[in-house]
């Protein structure tokens, strides 16, 4: 398998140059040149398997001989070693749970292995794995990360913009993962990524690896838990998705799964009130507003990176993407209802991502009260601690993850959004 850039389409790498060098030479991220289709008969197959064991038959199909087949499997024992279950609220409701990973959220799924394939290409000189982060995906490349030798880890996150935990997660491990809190928003500090990724001075003295989403390793294994919802659900199922998306990582994976055979009636991005995707979708008009902080952190991303491999999947035509995609955002007052109706209704806690994930299914299922409808667990509860208990008037229960955390100390390097502070530190 080649990967192409969404700017240039005769560029053409391997997986280890995509994966390594994180973004082409001259813009753009990077792409599979080929998507293979999943047969029926073989997604029939998958259903008795392990989530490691199906992960490994679908990235296999994906991937080809990019990696050997031992190589490839022993990854995805140790990438995937956690629950993944579809629970069912009711007759053609199902939330999928992405969040029993060591972070508590869906990133475990990427960055994990991200982490367990840089290893293996690991040529012995240090890498630094520099990521941007709007609350989840920080404390799962910490996670990862931490204390694995060959890698140094700076992650940066917008000051007071994610929640305690989460900061908590990023910022206490030390060792070789470094936080730094940034004065702006997540767009700046994913700013400050670019930005050091092609600085000459720091790349004389640093050899980089993105842990973003724009990292294409973050993005393949992510298709393997829709084909793994479908194989869980009715037979003969194709369900609704809805995905809550902030940098659209996420549903990238999910219309890329589609087009490798995914059977899935439709795919809706629900977002929150930095709803440059859904005005688009209406409109045409691709235009970035004032970010807004919301109650769903992880998503308050005025200008989604990951949207232009969704474009590039469409070959750029709105009407093509208008018929494979629908999209809407929602408030933090429809997202506080949802979490409360959720748990009044199906004695199910939720948080804000996930809530707004279930209002955008809501809207379909309302349509089409006869499909069925998938909606992402993309967070524990308790990693919104401070905003679930008081909607639902009820204390959480704290899984053994969190525990560790009680009397952990923050550590973090506080810095401006100017790229020049950034440069100071990586070139210390």
């Amino acid at each position: 398998m080649k990967f192409y850039s969404t700017k240039d389409r005769s560029v053409s790498v391997s997986l280890k140059e995509a994966v390594i060098n994180n973004l082409p030479a001259g813009g753009g991220l990077y792409l599979p040149e080929e998507i293979p289709r999943i047969q029926p008969g073989q997604l029939e197959s998958l259903a008795s398997l392990s989530f490691p064991e199906h992960s490994f038959e679908i990235l296999h199909t994906l991937l080809t001989n990019s990696l050997p087949r031992k190589i490839l499997e022993a990854i995805c024992y140790k990438a995937f070693s956690f629950d993944v279950p579809l629970v069912r609220l009711a007759t053609n409701l199902y939330t999928l749970e992405l969040f029993h990973g060591p972070s508590l959220a869906f990133k475990d799924f990427g960055v994990r292995f991200m982490a367990e394939l840089l290893t293996y290409y690991h040529d012995g000189r240090d890498l630094t794995v520099l990521t941007a982060t709007s609350g989840d995906t920080g404390g799962a490349v910490a996670a990862a990360f931490y204390a694995r030798k060959g890698f140094d880890v700076f992650i940066l996150y917008p000051s007071g913009k994610v929640s305690a935990l989460q900061e908590l997660q990023i910022a206490s491990l030390g060792g070789n993962v470094r936080a730094i809190e940034v004065d702006g928003t997540f767009d700046d500090c994913q700013r400050l990524v670019k930005s050091a990724l092609v600085d000459q001075k720091i790349l004389a003295r640093r050899t980089f690896c993105s842990a973003n989403s724009i990292n294409v390793a973050r993005l393949l294994p992510q298709i393997c838990y829709y084909f793994w919802a479908v194989t869980k659900l009715p037979a003969k199922t194709s369900p609704i998705f809805s995905v809550p998306s902030g940098n659209f990582g996420n549903v990238t994976a999910c219309l890329l799964a589609k087009q490798m055979g995914l059977p899935v009636k439709t795919v809706v991005a629900a977002t929150n009130v930095n709803d440059i995707v859904p005005r688009y979708l209406r409109s045409g008009n691709y235009e970035v507003q004032q970010f807004k902080s919301t109650l769903a952190n992880a998503m308050d991303i005025a200008d989604p990176s990951n949207f232009i491999r969704i474009q590039a999947l469409y070959q750029d035509s709105l009407e093509k993407l208008q018929s494979e995609l629908q999209a809407f955002a929602f408030s933090d007052e429809e997202t506080k209802a949802a979490i409360a109706f959720l748990y009044r209704q199906y004695r199910y806690s939720s948080e804000p991502h996930a809530a707004i994930g279930y209002l955008g299914l809501k809207l379909l299922l309302q349509q089409d009260p006869n499909s069925i409808g998938v909606f992402l667990g993309t967070a524990h509860p308790l990693k919104f601690k401070d905003i679930v208990e008081p909607i639902l008037a009820t204390q959480l229960a704290e899984p053994a993850e969190v525990s560790k955390f009680k009397d952990a100390k923050k550590r973090s390097i506080k810095i401006s959004a100017q790229p020049a502070d950034l440069a100071t530190i990586l070139t210390a």
